[in-house]
């Protein structure tokens, strides 16, 4: 007896293990958009996300496997513990196959230790900390459209050849803006300092809560620091304000400049041409650079009335991949998926020149651009002129340097 219970057993777990891709088959498809709906990062990201997500989904035609694809959202409150919470509901009991966005870094990080308990994919299209291909890589989680290392190093680099070899930090006080000052030349831990590597040196920084209405303090010690440039840590709402009050400051009518290591289209719409002029600004997409860049901002701008940041044409390129791959991989089971996403190249409104690597990364060319003065532009978001296209291998952390456990 004991052997027929054995052996039917066998039996079962070889109908089970063979029945594993029909079976999950049977459910939709579905994708979750985690996002900042109504703070600081709600711009950058936010409904255009979704909106994005959508696109890509209609573009590929709406269903796989016989089922309509199914589209979850929900906003994260720039909270970890609402993340998790919500990541965990959606990949254990909601049947949510992938997650895209992530609007902070610490959201990021907290997603995607669910998505490595319940081996599901994350995308991550918004957060920039490096840490999330770096030390915390994982298995499971892509990193697409841009990261702290490359911002840092595509303005940092430029600004410290043209003379701007001394820098005062104004940061976010967490792990995005963390990664920032680090990757651009944190006073404290130097490696891969491109500041100093370039020649430059950091005079200090001045770190604020997210979220900041008031600079007014950080701002002053900025001045006083008679640093050449005042490098702004934050992103989105954070660097807008920074921003318009440093010129409330006379920050740049004394004689110092600021960067912007992380900013967006959208920033650059808030601010207006008049404050934004002579900006030099890191992206990785804008929407003027080609035929191809122009057909989805159109589309985008006609859906939205606005031109896409390049997080949210990001998460099109990121979704519209991912179906593909599921498609190409014939199943939705995570690994299938996931080997088809890195064997297949990146080509599309986004990018023309995309490789996802073995640590997550997203590998694609950079743009540096200044932003024009109000007399050059001749349209709405006609904003930039284009410095330089960085190759991916330039702009991005090497394989080797990151720290990621997954490479050997």
């Amino acid at each position: 007896m004991k052997s027929i219970v054995t052996s039917l057993s066998a039996a079962g777990l070889i109908a089970t293990v063979l029945a594993g891709p029909a079976l999950a088959q049977q459910t939709p498809l579905k994708i979750g958009v985690l996002t900042d709906f109504q703070s600081v990062y709600s711009d950058i990201g936010g409904a255009g996300n979704v909106e994005a997500t959508k696109m890509a989904i209609e573009e590929f035609g709406g269903s796989i496997f016989g089922k309509p694809i199914e589209l979850v959202t929900a906003d994260a409150l720039n909270k970890a513990d609402v993340a998790a919470t919500i990541t965990r509901k959606w990949y254990e009991a909601e049947n949510v196959d992938m997650i895209i966005d992530m609007p902070t870094s610490a959201t990021a990080l907290a997603g995607m230790e669910m998505s490595k308990q319940f081996e599901k994919i994350m995308i991550v299209t918004d957060a920039a900390s490096s840490d999330i291909t770096g030390k915390s890589c994982s298995p499971y989680t892509l990193h697409w459209t841009y990261d702290t290392y490359a911002n840092a190093h595509t303005v940092g680099s430029a600004i410290v050849k043209n003379g701007g070899d001394s820098w005062f930090f104004i940061t976010a006080d967490y792990v995005f803006g963390h990664s920032i000052e680090r990757d651009a030349g944190d006073v404290v831990r130097d490696a891969g300092d491109v500041v100093r590597a370039a020649g430059g040196k950091v005079l200090g920084s001045a770190r604020h809560p997210l979220n900041t209405p008031d600079f007014s303090s950080f701002l002053l010690q900025a001045q006083s620091s008679k640093a050449k440039i005042v490098g702004l840590a934050n992103g989105g709402g954070d660097t807008i304000n920074a921003i318009k009050q440093a010129a409330e400051f006379g920050i740049v009518a004394g004689g110092q400049n600021l960067a912007g290591i992380v900013m967006f289209i959208s920033d650059i719409h808030s601010l207006g041409l008049k404050l934004a002029q002579g900006l030099i600004i890191t992206e990785a997409y804008y929407w003027d650079l080609n035929d191809r860049t122009r057909a989805f901002g159109k589309r985008f701008f006609e859906r939205m009335k606005r031109m896409p940041t390049m997080n949210q044409a990001a998460t099109y390129s990121a979704t519209l991949h991912y179906l593909n791959a599921v498609k190409a991989a014939g199943t939705k089971e995570t690994k299938p998926v996931l080997a088809k996403m890195r064997a297949t190249p990146v080509r599309d409104a986004f990018t023309d020149n995309g490789v996802v690597r073995e640590d997550g990364r997203m590998v694609h060319s950079m743009f540096l651009f200044e932003v024009k003065k109000p007399e050059e532009s001749k349209a709405p978001w006609d904003y930039y002129k284009v410095l330089a296209e960085v190759p991916g291998d330039q702009a991005f952390r090497p394989l080797k340097d990151g720290g990621c456990p997954l490479i050997k």
